[in-house]
């Protein structure tokens, strides 16, 4: 065994710049639903990781469980497909012990908010230098159709014949509140924005969240087609760039400006307002973002997409091994067989 362990240590690194998309792709059939969004994000993923300039054996995908938890499976790395609600527990070991490492999670609205709300706030406000993808498509799709926690308001489920009575998370406000330094949003049938915001995410230091709206053929069909369909998305669907007005509408005619603190959707072709008007929108202004993201629940706007929050903040990973490091210069690597020998040890007859 240790012979083995030698060999593989031993073998020279990919070549990053030389790898594609095929490279990235697990010899093993996916096993979605046909017409599942998951494969999109699947896709997405698997295009971006060559222009990452990682080798392939320093990247890791971590998931939970879900349909979305079988990506490990799918991606030609090394990965993890651990317990329900645990990725993010999991990740954040793997990156402190290996902070070299390309550390991923995949995980879904139910994994990711429900069992596993509390680890993944935790890591939000952390930093852990780690990509988290929750592919959402309001509803349990693993387990056969109960409500999540990101199923709407009245929703009929499985498990709620009569209505879901709670109001839904607003994933995105949920991981500004607890101070995610990365927070984005975006859409499995819009491809170059997806491909762009994954990019974006990837290259972020810290915690990145990415909420992707995910169809569920089979057990929540055409839950995001309001925002994808040609028809309908100029006016339901905002996208949000840093530095840019924040318009939308067919032919750019309607803006969001701001009352005070309250945002108003303003009409740009009544001659009342200008593009003067609108707010210009600022991806590091913490203010800004939970204004953006209360949007995501408010009758009458636009649902946005894109990066709602990108700001630097110190990095968890990098300040553990540095205290760990400022140890072993002040105290020596220490001895495991003296710590137990010492004197705090007894002796149990």
């Amino acid at each position: 065994m240790q012979t083995l362990i030698d060999e593989l240590l031993m073998q020279p690194s990919t070549d990053a710049s030389a790898c594609s998309a095929k490279d990235f792709k697990s010899p093993l059939d996916v096993r979605w639903c046909a017409g599942c969004g998951d494969y999109a994000v699947l896709a997405q993923v698997q295009k971006i990781l060559p222009e990452l300039g990682v080798p392939k054996e320093d990247v890791v995908f971590i998931s939970g469980i879900g349909c979305s938890s079988r990506f490990p499976y799918y991606m030609d790395t090394y990965g993890f497909h651990t317990i329900h609600g645990r990725a993010s527990a999991v990740a954040t070991g793997l990156k402190i012990a290996r902070p070299d490492l390309s550390v991923w999670v995949i995980t879904g609205d139910g994994d990711a908010l429900s069992i596993g709300g509390n680890h993944n706030i935790h890591l939000f406000r952390r930093n852990v230098n780690i990509n988290v993808l929750m592919l959402n498509n309001e509803i349990y799709g693993l387990t056969k159709g109960q409500y999540s926690p990101t199923s709407r308001h009245g929703q009929i489920t499985k498990s709620s014949p009569l209505g879901a009575l709670e109001e839904p998370f607003n994933p995105p406000a949920l991981a500004l509140g607890a101070g995610a330094t990365f927070v984005a949003r975006t859409l499995d049938r819009d491809l170059p924005h997806l491909r762009a915001t994954l990019k974006r995410a990837a290259e972020h230091v810290g915690t990145s969240f990415v909420e992707v709206y995910q169809n569920c053929v089979v057990f929540n069909d055409g839950a995001f087609d309001r925002f994808t369909d040609k028809a309908s998305k100029p006016e339901t669907a905002l996208f949000v760039e840093h530095g840019k007005p924040l318009v939308f509408g067919h032919g750019q005619s309607k803006g969001i400006a701001l009352q005070g603190l309250k945002p108003v959707v303003i009409d740009l072709q009544d001659g009342s307002h200008s593009v003067s008007d609108v707010l210009v929108y600022d991806q590091t202004d913490s203010t800004m973002a939970y204004i953006l993201a209360s949007m995501s629940q408010m009758e009458g706007f636009p649902r946005p997409f894109g990066v709602f929050r990108a700001v630097e903040a110190p990095v968890y990973d990098d300040l553990v091994n540095m205290q760990v490091a400022a140890s072993r210069a002040l105290a020596g690597d220490g001895d495991l067989y003296d710590l137990l020998q010492g004197n705090e040890s007894w002796l149990v007859e």
